[in-house]
């Protein structure tokens, strides 16, 4: 019963690290409109390695373990069809909301996965908090001021970020009550999932992070890509 609670706890911790990367991003003043561009371009492109790490060593090597090649492809085409037609209705509504949809369409698949994976191999689970806290520090930064120059009061921005303390712990107590016996369909969403990041990644992240006549801030990319890849690593210690 201790180990699940450290689990819930890591998981809790996890999901505040969005909060605290928005407030980073307020007690900075960047979430206002005269910020500094080159640090804003490289912390969306930091943002953008870390997701593409997350696809990369995360989510469809899992989801390549559990599904047959056919439902592998399926499931990665609808998760991509679902963002692209989410990214659209957004877009008639003059909302920007790529970075919080990021953020929890990488967060809640790899939080369901440390709680279906728990229960056989508790280490890997909080090593994957680890990482999930990891990637929602720049996500939480870039979403807080994605979602004030949208136009969303601070205090109601804060709020939608503090609520992955609450998302996070439960999708890993739903992936360790229910999920750890259906292996197929945990990996179906992770591909899923998959498919959405890499939409959302080349539409919108990829291209907010390029700063015209600057070539550095693409770094950030890099940096983030290695630091996930360290974390993957680490889990397969």
């Amino acid at each position: 019963m201790a180990a699940v609670g450290l689990l819930i706890f890591s998981a809790a911790a996890a999901g505040f690290a969005a909060a605290v990367g928005g407030a980073i991003c307020r007690w900075t003043g960047f979430d206002q409109p005269h910020a500094n561009p080159y640090t804003l371009h490289a912390m969306t492109a930091f943002g953008g390695g870390l997701l593409l790490s997350a696809v990369a060593f995360g989510l469809t090597p899992a989801a390549m373990r559990g599904l047959t090649p056919i439902w592998l492809a399926v499931t990665f085409l609808c998760g991509g069809i679902v963002f692209y037609g989410l990214d659209r209705i957004l877009a008639k509504r003059g909302g920007q909301h790529s970075q919080f949809l990021a953020m929890l369409l990488d967060a809640l698949p790899e939080a369901l996965a440390m709680g279906a994976l728990f229960s056989t191999a508790p280490s890997v689970g909080l090593l994957l908090a680890t990482f999930v806290g990891l990637q929602n520090l720049p996500e939480g930064f870039n979403a807080y001021r994605e979602l004030r120059m949208s136009g969303l009061s601070g205090k109601r921005t804060q709020q939608l970020l503090m609520s992955m303390t609450v998302l996070v712990p439960a999708v890993t107590w739903l992936g360790f009550t229910v999920l750890d016996s259906h292996p197929a369909l945990t990996a179906g969403v992770m591909s899923a999932c998959a498919g959405g990041l890499v939409y959302l990644l080349f539409q919108d992240i990829a291209p907010e992070s390029k700063w015209r006549g600057h070539w550095s801030p693409a770094l950030g990319a890099v940096v983030g890509f290695a630091v996930g890849m360290a974390c993957a690593q680490a889990l397969h210690v």
